[in-house]
């Protein structure tokens, strides 16, 4: 067998990027925070984001229960897993898993800065903590409602670079994610206002869209002066450049994209 590991610190995205991760590098099993996962559900296991707190959530993950590691053991047995894929938050976890259920060394490491961009870690560190959402590779029907006081919601398909969909996710709001920081809606757009006013090529802003899904993406639409005697496109890139650098220093993360239009002059 060959063993992988991906690490890299919580709320990074590690569990979103897994099933993808699996499937281009043909590794047949993933082991996640305590499930055994194949081709996109669960084969074995207790996910231990059903846990009350931390600590035994870490207890879950790393297998201390002997019923819960003799049947991920088995499972791994039984399904002649010839790869797998251990994910935690540092080399020493994923090594700890693997002597937990007796795997092979692991033979390639990976971290999440490996396969994710610096941008798609911060805005999983970002709703992770505004929102509190944690990410389970597996489908929304594989999940126990009675396990949640919180948030259970479907996630999304996740598809390959070939357009092959290898599996689902599910939303979760674990029970020990209890702290949160709360953030209007109306402070991104305020934010930008604030930012284009500082623009005198900007004599009105006719609206501001902030839309924030699998990626943050903001739409203005402005009026510029005339005459017109600067260049608009380096005009237009300064206002895009100033919102990424706002967004980075008080959210923490980058908009996908920042789409403007120029509705007329005035």
């Amino acid at each position: 067998m060959i063993v992988y590991s991906l690490s890299g610190p919580s709320g990074t995205g590690k569990s979103t990027s897994a099933l993808q991760f699996a499937y281009e590098h043909q590794i047949e099993a993933i082991i996640d925070d305590g499930l055994l996962i194949m081709n996109g559900e669960k084969k074995a296991g207790t996910s231990a984001k059903f846990e009350k707190n931390t600590v035994t959530a870490v207890r879950r993950a790393i297998f201390q229960d002997e019923e819960h590691k003799r049947e991920v053991v088995d499972a791994i047995r039984e399904h002649h897993v010839q790869s797998i894929l251990i994910i935690g938050t540092s080399d020493k976890m994923t090594k700890k898993i693997a002597e937990r259920l007796h795997l092979p060394p692991i033979k390639v490491f990976y971290r999440i800065e490996d396969i994710r961009s610096q941008r798609e870690i911060q805005m999983a560190k970002f709703v992770r903590v505004t929102q509190g959402k944690h990410v389970m590779p597996i489908p929304y029907k594989q999940v126990g409602q009675n396990f949640f006081k919180r948030l259970v919601q479907k996630g999304f398909d996740i598809v390959s670079k070939n357009k092959v969909k290898v599996g689902e996710t599910t939303i979760v709001q674990p029970d020990f994610h209890r702290q949160v920081v709360a953030i209007s809606r109306n402070v991104y757009s305020e934010l930008i206002q604030h930012i284009i006013r500082q623009n005198k090529v900007v004599t009105k802003v006719n609206s501001v869209q902030f839309v924030m899904k699998k990626q943050p993406i903001i739409y203005l639409s402005i009026y510029i002066s005339s005459p017109i005697n600067y260049s608009v496109v380096e005009e237009m890139a300064n206002i895009q450049r100033m919102i990424s650098e706002q967004f980075n220093r008080h959210f923490e993360f980058e908009p996908s994209h920042i789409r403007l239009f120029i509705k007329g002059i005035k």
